[in-house]
């Protein structure tokens, strides 16, 4: 992962919430994950201007722990396009609360389908 997190904004940016914990007070890799995929799923129906869901998720590391009232940004970019399928790269950088050090957390990707109105695959626009 690098060093700093990447130039562009990121596609969501979230506060990690006590509700979000684990038992140890840290921020649950499962909400983490579920972010990177709505990250994942905002990036690809902006491209094919249409209904994204995910269909796989692969290559996932948990790097550092996110805090209670962290900072979480979700960077997503569109690495492969098939016909009608994206993949979508994530890394997941967490901010102090408190000051502008950040640190990165988390990275994966997930492979996400276009949808037609009719609940079926069509092609990638754009």
């Amino acid at each position: 992962m690098a060093d700093a997190p990447p130039d562009a904004a990121p596609a969501i940016r979230a506060t990690a919430m006590a509700a979000d914990a684990n038992p140890y007070g840290k921020i649950f890799v499962g909400w983490l994950m579920g972010q990177m995929a709505l990250a994942a799923g905002s990036v690809a129906s902006r491209r094919s201007g249409a209904r994204c869901p995910v269909v796989a998720a692969d290559g996932f590391s948990f790097t550092a722990p996110v805090n209670i009232g962290d900072e979480v940004s979700f960077h997503a970019e569109i690495v492969g396009t098939g016909r009608s399928s994206m993949t979508v790269a994530v890394q997941v950088w967490r901010r102090d609360r408190h000051g502008e050090a950040s640190a990165p957390v988390a990275a994966g990707t997930f492979t996400l389908v276009a949808m037609g109105e009719d609940d079926r695959p069509r092609a990638v626009i754009g």
